[in-house]
């Protein structure tokens, strides 16, 4: 099972995330897809992953499932010491909001709010008190302090993605997942976008799990796990651009050679 520590995140061992034996499968009976086959893995508090993988090697559904946004068809789902698979789906609602925070590549912001409406939103929806003073304090650090009554149509995709980050970090959540967050943004919006998503984890504590296909975006994680056909076949601690395109490129040739025992 893939268990590390982190670069950059708090000494104590905390761990946020853990997947036990989760597999997904889509379909029907005679035509169906392996999505996730038996995922097993543990992130510690306050590290950065990265999660790469080839078309449809299972990686949206790995986070989709992490997050709560899917449901797996077996295996346990723990973030921050309590299992989130079972119950309602107002229990797993009410989960999210409480524990989870998101950023996807196309932003998911409400056209007709302001900057702050559109980060302060899952607070309202949870029916927590929001503090004004603190949103504006994290609509600076993200730099759109200048920004508050703007709304998405007056900005550009690198600030839209910023809004989406600040939104992410008001709830204090234990993990934020990051579906190619970078994927609609130009270089240099980008890399602010990723500098960003680091801060979230030195900062602000948080622990990221990023989902993408840019080996200069999984270049800023601690460290980048590798999937292929639905199963864990690989990781790499401190990756480095070059070392993250040649993983990439020898991916195909044998899932699971350099997998830990016990995966």
């Amino acid at each position: 099972m893939f268990q590390r520590a982190s670069r950059t995140g708090p000494a104590g061992g905390a761990e946020a995330l853990r997947l036990a034996g989760v597999s997904k499968t889509y379909g029907t009976a005679g035509n169906t897809v392996t999505a996730l086959d038996g995922v097993s893995l543990r992130l510690p508090a306050g590290s950065f992953t990265a999660v790469m993988g080839p078309s449809g090697s299972g990686k949206s559904t790995l986070l989709q499932c992490a997050a709560g946004l899917d449901r797996p068809d077996s295996g346990r789902i723990t973030v921050d010491g309590e299992e989130m698979t079972g119950g309602s789906e107002a229990a797993l609602t009410k989960f999210r909001r409480r524990r989870i925070g998101f950023v996807f590549q196309q932003y998911n912001l409400l056209p007709t709010l302001t900057v702050a409406q559109n980060t302060t939103l899952p607070l309202r929806l949870a029916g927590r008190r929001v503090d004004r003073a603190r949103t504006e304090r994290i609509l600076t650090q993200v730099g759109l302090g200048d920004r508050l009554g703007h709304r998405p149509d007056q900005l550009s995709g690198g600030q839209r993605q910023r809004v989406a980050i600040a939104r992410a970090l008001v709830t204090e959540p234990s993990v934020i997942f990051a579906d190619e967050p970078t994927g609609a943004l130009d270089t240099r919006a980008a890399r602010d976008v990723l500098r960003l998503l680091r801060e979230a984890v030195q900062v602000h504590g948080r622990t990221v799990v990023m989902v993408t296909h840019d080996p200069v975006a999984a270049s800023y994680a601690d460290s980048v796990l590798f999937l292929a056909d639905g199963r864990l076949a690989g990781e790499l601690a401190e990756p480095t651009v070059d070392a993250v395109a040649e993983r990439l490129a020898h991916l195909g040739d044998a899932v699971g050679d350099d997998l830990p025992a016990g995966v």
